[in-house]
């Protein structure tokens, strides 16, 4: 479960200005941390198909998130694929 404390510690990260809590970064970081603890939660509760639909729902919305920046700025995109890891 994303924490707030955990929560304000990636909003900080990402954010781009003083009062941005909504961007499309900070979106994008904030699926990203609840989509690694949901995997990690996956594996020790394999059977948990209610949790999992959450997940691919999630995974989606990511998605979604970061074909907007793709489209919007292309350095963006890669730069925060970058800063999260992820693969593409």
């Amino acid at each position: 479960m994303l924490t707030k404390e955990k929560k304000t510690k990636v909003v900080e990260e990402f954010r781009t200005s003083e009062k941005d809590t909504g961007s499309a970064d900070v979106q994008i970081a904030i699926l990203t941390t609840r989509i690694n603890e949901l995997t990690d939660h996956f594996k020790t509760h394999p059977k948990d198909h209610s949790s999992r639909r959450g997940l691919l729902k999630m995974v989606g919305n990511r998605s979604a998130l970061l074909k907007y920046i793709s489209k919007r700025d292309i350095k963006k995109y890669k730069e925060i694929i970058n800063r999260l890891g992820l693969r593409k």
